[in-house]
């Protein structure tokens, strides 16, 4: 079934570099920045976490091992907190870098662009407001996008949102179709938690 899941990874995978390069006058995504596996709840399935697997299975032992020690803290963390939702920095990022790339999640693959919410609502990323992907057309105080500020810019591509929230994405019709399953849902780190595989 996971060969059905990376069919449908590369699908997806071509609509999205064609939506980021669309967009590429608004996007700051760069290798080290991070802000986004630094402070969330991660949306995964089974499915994405046994191609987690394999990634963590590439890696060397030292990688593994900070992982790992990552995973136990944040568990730590979660059983004591009272935050909702629990958010935390993602147990795969060493040094600010993902240490799983080829191998990550969805949410990780589609965050930093506009996408449609319910109803059509269009959803900013959160770092737009930390001085990242949308910045320079946001007003924070009306929290819009301002089409004067693209003027002044002289930006002619128009900021768009697509239809790749993760619900949308991981809803039962799209994995019909190309003919897996995506198992449980859930935070990634409670996907990890019961997960044997990953408390050794």
């Amino acid at each position: 079934m996971l060969d059905k899941y990376l069919d449908f990874l590369e699908y997806l995978m071509g609509s999205l570099n064609k939506y980021f390069s669309a967009q590429a006058p608004y996007i700051e995504c760069k290798m080290g920045c991070a802000k986004c596996c630094s402070n969330g709840d991660y949306p995964f399935s089974e499915i994405e976490v046994e191609l987690l697997k394999i990634g963590f299975n590439s890696l060397d032992e030292e990688k593994k091992s900070v992982i790992l020690n990552n995973i136990k803290r944040i568990k730590e963390e979660k059983k004591n907190s009272d935050k909702t939702p629990f958010t935390y920095k993602c147990p795969f990022l060493i040094d600010n870098v993902c240490s799983v790339y080829e191998y990550r999640g969805i949410i990780c693959r589609t965050f930093g662009l506009i996408y449609l919410k319910e109803g059509s609502k269009m959803q900013i990323p959160f770092c737009a407001y930390e001085g990242l992907n949308y910045s320079k057309v946001l007003d924070k105080e009306k929290d819009m996008l301002m089409a004067e500020k693209m003027k002044e810019l002289g930006i002619e591509v128009e900021p768009k949102a697509y239809n790749i929230h993760y619900d949308f994405l991981t809803d039962d019709k799209v994995s019909h179709a190309f003919q897996f399953e995506y198992g449980e849902k859930g935070s990634l780190i409670d996907l990890l938690s019961k997960d044997k595989f990953f408390n050794k």
